[in-house]
């Protein structure tokens, strides 16, 4: 062995130095790479939205082919109608006021990294791929990020994109999800289309379940109306626990306030709402109080005293709106609101406020 070889750690290390080196290079060629399309912002500073094929497009057809004649025949059916665009689905308009929200925070921060990230997080086999990707562009939808299983469950991989909200036709992994501590919903085409705003997206919660824990709605299903009064007067300063959606409640405010910081607060194209079956007297205060203590805002406040969610819904126009309850679920489709059903909580056990019997094995 030569002395020069021992001095610089031998062959080994110089082959790794040479292998850093190379990819360093390749990095760096990549990252100069000039295009047209802006590419994604890194993850540790994106708002990452991770959706499944069948909430971005209307897969209803193509999935009854899955049902009813197997996967062989449904990725044959998918290339062949390869060149033919998916229909939009539920998510999609959501997908696109993101896109547009991206577009106001190109022009005020060109260089900034702080956007809306959007992810297809889909089961799908790669051979679907082509049809999805050419649908993606179809749409000029801005979607680089792709994580295709192959038929095995995406849940594993949301961590890893850190992700901050999921969104789902497939209320078992959305179950999973929240499991895992991610903020997830399942989606649900409403039975009539609405016109929605094209300049500003409008993200509508509910509260207990939602955005708070079930803290308060278990007083309410097992002690009625009156205890949960009294209880939530008694602690009407102790903050409500965090629901599965807070987090991304968070992440929408973070956002906001990058419009703030440049005195465009009128003109901010994210809008938030919360949309409570709680009455404001007697129980309101302590929900404003939480999101004060979160160091959060919410931009409408509705207080609806038990009075239906659709009719207010229908004025709001959301391109989405979060609830743990089926029974609003239903009533906002119903009236034309793209609605997703947050599957936390007790209210998982209840239907119109009537326990679920379960069925004995």
């Amino acid at each position: 062995i030569k002395m020069s070889e021992i001095k610089t750690g031998g062959p080994v290390a110089n082959e790794k130095n040479a292998e850093e080196k190379d990819w360093a290079a390749a990095k760096a060629a990549f990252e100069n790479l000039k295009s047209n399309k802006p590419r994604p912002p890194k993850p540790q500073y994106a708002v990452t939205i991770a959706v499944s094929s069948r909430t971005l497009f209307n897969m209803v057809e193509e999935k009854k082919i899955f049902q009813e004649q197997g996967v062989e025949k449904y990725v044959t059916h998918q290339q062949e109608h390869e060149s033919e665009p998916l229909k939009p689905g539920a998510a999609f308009p959501f997908v696109k006021a993101l896109m547009n929200v991206n577009a106001r925070l190109r022009e005020l921060y060109p260089d900034g990294e702080e956007l809306f990230d959007i992810v297809l997080m889909t089961n799908n086999h790669a051979q679907v791929g082509v049809r999805l990707i050419n649908s993606i562009n179809h749409y000029d939808l801005t979607i680089e990020r792709f994580c295709m299983t192959g038929g095995k469950s995406p849940i594993g991989y949301l961590k890893a994109y850190m992700t901050n909200l999921y969104l789902s036709a497939d209320s078992e992994k959305v179950t999973e999800a929240i499991g895992e501590g991610i903020a997830a919903a399942t989606m649900f085409m409403p039975n009539t289309e609405t016109e929605l705003s094209s300049t500003q997206l409008r993200v509508a919660f509910d509260g207990d379940a939602v955005l708070f824990s079930d803290e308060s709605e278990i007083i309410v299903k097992e002690h009625g109306l009156d205890t949960f009064f009294e209880h939530e007067k008694k602690f009407e300063n102790k903050p409500l626990a965090q629901g599965p959606l807070k987090c991304f409640l968070e992440a929408l405010g973070k956002l906001q306030r990058k419009f703030y910081a440049k005195n465009e607060r009128l003109n901010c194209p994210i809008r938030t709402y919360l949309v409570t079956a709680r009455s404001a007297a007697s129980s309101g205060a302590r929900v404003l109080k939480t999101l004060r203590s979160w160091g959060l805002e919410i931009d409408e406040a509705l207080f609806l005293a038990g009075a239906p969610k659709g009719p207010l819904l229908q004025k709001i126009k959301p391109h989405i709106f979060f609830d743990d309850q089926m029974f609003h679920i239903e009533g906002a489709k119903e009236l034309g609101t793209i609605s997703a059903h947050v599957p936390y909580g007790i209210g998982q056990k209840y239907h119109k406020g009537k326990l679920i019997q379960q069925k004995k094995e």
